[in-house]
């Protein structure tokens, strides 16, 4: 990665938080860990972050920590040819058609997200898949389509996975990050495709307390304690993706061992965060930070769609440098922020 790009989570699934105090618990958490925030916002509800929430997000944006992508502009070409080629394998594969038999409530999905405004021939086909199969139904507004729940979770795994790509071409490091354990549990299935060949492992690390309840704390205060000691946790989120890349090229048989080793490490320092947070703050721990994610040594092939998902567009990035040398890798990070914890099933 280069040394000049802003590292933002990337947050997913909705467009953006709800206004309260666990919310903005995580917001203020989260802005510790990376260079800012990202979200996903449709044009037609481009000014919901400022609207809903407007302390929070008017602070953040005069910071320069929050960044709002527009699917309309930044899902391009590559990205839709992308996720339009895996959409096609899985719908055609028949794994999804069981769902149209589940009686449930649609929800939105905007068509931007589907890549419309980059390639309308392509978004048009896979909805039309998805209305073919009953996965989604005709617009009631014109800008979003109604689709099975499951349906719209699973493209938005895959897109924060794809964009990752076309963030890094912009100068963004993209570090996908949801407070929805199902997601990273979609994520996680997807990666476990039995199509994909075992040439990376999916690889947890629990979650580990790492940060105090921020809710009620001013915002400024939060961005001085971010600059005195915003590195030590941005380092802290730079190893668990590391923890990903490292054991998921491993053998099974070399896991074991090296895992617990970096696990102890990982833990080690967590707890030096929460001393750090704790002297400063005098606050309970109130959040928590987990990753899962696998690795791949080599680009996909058709007989690897989810490493053709992950290496497509690296071309774009590698200026020269040889594709099948470069190391893929699809991530997720899952944090909780209540202030009563309890299992993530």
């Amino acid at each position: 990665m280069s040394e000049c790009q802003t590292e933002l989570a990337y947050y997913y699934p909705e467009p953006m938080w709800w206004p309260s105090d666990e919310q903005a618990n995580w917001v203020k958490n989260l802005i510790l860990y990376f260079d800012g925030i990202a979200l996903l916002v449709p044009e037609y509800i481009k000014d919901k972050p400022f609207l809903v929430d407007p302390p929070l997000a008017e602070g953040l944006h005069e910071h320069g920590l929050l960044r709002i992508l527009e699917p309309e502009s930044f899902i391009d070409q590559k990205a839709t040819e992308v996720f339009a080629t895996y959409m096609a394998d899985l719908l055609t594969s028949g794994v999804l058609d069981p769902l149209a038999k589940e009686p449930t409530a649609f929800a939105e999905l905007s068509y931007s997200r589907l890549g419309y405004q980059a390639d309308a021939g392509l978004g048009s086909m896979i909805y039309e898949e998805l209305e073919t199969r009953g996965l989604a139904k005709q617009s009631q507004d014109g800008v979003s389509i109604p689709m099975h729940p499951k349906v719209r979770s699973l493209i938005l795994v895959l897109l924060a996975q794809i964009l990752r790509s076309t963030g890094r071409t912009q100068g963004m490091d993209l570090s996908p990050t949801t407070d929805n354990p199902r997601i990273l549990a979609g994520l996680a299935e997807v990666l476990n495709l039995p199509s994909s060949p075992s040439v990376g492992h999916v690889v947890t690390l629990d979650l580990q307390q790492v940060g105090v309840d921020l809710g009620s704390v001013p915002l400024n205060e939060v961005i001085a304690f971010r600059a005195e000691y915003g590195e030590s946790y941005r380092r802290y989120a730079r190893d668990l993706r590391q923890f990903v890349r490292d054991m998921g090229l491993m053998q099974p048989e070399e896991r074991n061992t090296a895992i617990r080793d970096r696990r102890e490490a990982i833990e080690d320092a967590a707890a030096d965060l929460r001393a750090t947070a704790w002297r400063a703050w005098r606050k309970p721990v109130a959040f928590m930070l987990m990753i899962g994610g696998a690795a791949w040594t080599a680009v996909g092939t058709q007989a690897d769609p989810v490493g053709a998902l992950l290496a497509a567009g690296g071309a774009l990035l590698s200026a020269g440098e040889s594709p099948s040398s470069k190391v893929t890798e699809a991530y997720s990070y899952l944090f909780d922020a209540r202030r009563h914890f309890g299992g993530i099933a």
